[in-house]
């Protein structure tokens, strides 16, 4: 399988280029070239599989002959043994034809588990195959820090730095990155927000001079292994549900647009999925476009879900790629002129965008009452992020006689602040992290001075 930028420039690369290179060097995001495709028949064939052999099926075509399948299969076997739960990626009943999808059950409690542990080992791999090292950079809002340093810390080719808005995560979040100290892993709480971050990652990507002759890595999103690794899970559900024979509904917590392209991505691949409905916090700019073609950055703003306090939602190229018919010109252009202000889509662009998605945005206040409500309703207890997602779920619906299954993020302990904002008791720690507030942190406070953040990690990489 080959791989082309969405902005059309950038050389075509097999998968473990892809994987390698993180970002296009035209500034855009790797996709397929084109995407497998499954019958129903085949999909209905998958029922009962384990989550690391149905991992397999569909992740094989995408690495191609990248990965011996002997290896592949031993990587897939390896990450999701580390689960804490037999089913990898259990539902849970809220009601009738109300589902929620537990992504929490992973080493740092997160969805990002999902992809990143197989990510590290992906990149290990072929970083020793290379005996080349590789330089990670990566910009987190909350989660992608820690599973990124949880998956990667351990392989020998790998130095890590980790940017995150100084003060806008929750105190878990950073501790879970900043007490995993190691010699090649380094936390940095930027001056400034998610997007800060995230565009300091982009200008690195775009030139790399600075790191004299080490090259760069990714681990966000926008690196092509993660969004595969994430439609797994949504095939995973369906087939529990009684998919591919009937079909299922999903909402989405999203900041950054990747997990629900992979959604997406499932329905491409044969998957029948009636609706994905995208899920956003005040920091609606998805919400916006999606539903009035406003697609303006607006003023970030902090809240209680602060893993979707992002404006800037990288991962949505990928989707306007497809709409405007695989034009990276266009969309280059699009991107541009994102930059300089806001923009709107061709109307045949956003018709499609509309057929595709449902949107609803939450504010902090509905969130915590759907924390405190369906706990009420069945002593079960969401995350900040799982709210929104139920709440636009429910708002979102168009046919209660379709499964409507809500992503769960987080475990609801890694955001305390809400749920005791609901009234609820402070969720505690599992056993493997009840000594999480003793452990010692590191981390470096740096201004948002893309030369300052440089030059730190030039100084700290190792050369050999």
């Amino acid at each position: 399988m080959k791989y082309i930028s969405t902005r059309g420039k950038a050389p075509v690369m097999n998968f473990e280029e892809v994987l390698l290179a993180g970002l296009a060097s035209d500034g855009g995001l790797y996709v397929p070239e084109t995407l497998p495709s499954f019958s129903r028949e085949e999909i209905a064939s998958w029922a009962g599989l384990p989550y690391n052999e149905l991992a397999f099926k569909i992740i094989k075509p995408f690495v191609s002959d990248c990965v011996p399948d002997a290896d592949l299969k031993q990587m897939l076997d390896e990450t999701y043994a580390g689960f804490n739960h037999i089913a990898v990626a259990p539902l849970k009943e809220l009601g009738t034809n109300e589902w929620v999808l537990e992504l929490f059950h992973g080493p740092t409690l997160a969805f990002k588990d999902f992809a990143l542990q197989l990510l590290g080992r992906l990149m290990d791999y072929a970083l020793t195959k290379r005996n080349e090292r590789l330089v990670i950079m990566g910009a987190t809002s909350g989660d992608t820090g820690s599973a990124a340093i949880e998956g990667c810390y351990h392989s020998n080719h790998l130095d890590i730095f980790i940017l995150h808005p100084y003060q806008r995560v929750s105190e878990v979040q950073r501790r879970q990155m900043t007490t995993l100290i190691k010699d090649n892993v380094f936390n940095i709480a930027l001056q400034g927000n998610f997007d800060d971050c995230q565009q300091m990652v982009k200008d690195s990507f775009a030139d790399q001079g600075f790191l004299k002759g080490l090259k760069l890595g990714a681990v966000n999103s926008i690196n092509w292994a993660r969004i595969m690794a994430q439609i797994v899970y949504y095939f995973s559900a369906a087939l529990a549900l009684g998919g591919p024979h009937r079909p299922i509904s999903f909402s989405v917590p999203t900041g950054n647009f990747g997990d629900i392209f992979a959604g997406y991505l499932a329905k491409q691949m044969g998957l029948p999925i009636q609706q994905l409905v995208v899920a956003t916090n005040r920091n609606d700019i998805l919400h916006r476009v999606i539903s009035g073609n406003d697609m303006s950055k607006g003023e970030l703003v902090h809240t209680l879900s602060p893993s979707m306090d992002i404006m800037v939602s990288s991962n949505f190229e990928r989707l306007l790629f497809d709409v405007y018919g695989r034009d990276g010109a266009a969309i280059s252009k699009l991107m541009d002129d994102f930059k300089a202000g806001p923009v709107s889509l061709g109307d045949g662009n956003w018709d499609q965008v509309r057929e595709l998605f449902d949107s609803c945005a939450v504010d902090d206040e509905t969130t915590c009452e759907v924390i405190k409500q369906v706990f009420a309703e069945t002593e079960y207890l969401l995350d900040p992020h799982t709210a929104i997602g139920v709440k636009a779920a429910r708002e979102c619906n168009r046919d209660s006689s379709v499964p409507m299954v809500t992503l769960a993020t987080a475990h609801p302990v890694k955001f305390p602040d809400p749920v005791v904002k609901a009234g609820l008791e402070s969720p505690q720690l599992p056993p493997h992290m009840a000594d999480l507030f003793e452990r010692e942190e590191r981390y470096e406070v740096l201004a948002n001075d893309l030369a300052q953040v440089q030059g730190f990690m030039a100084s700290h990489v190792h050369t050999a």
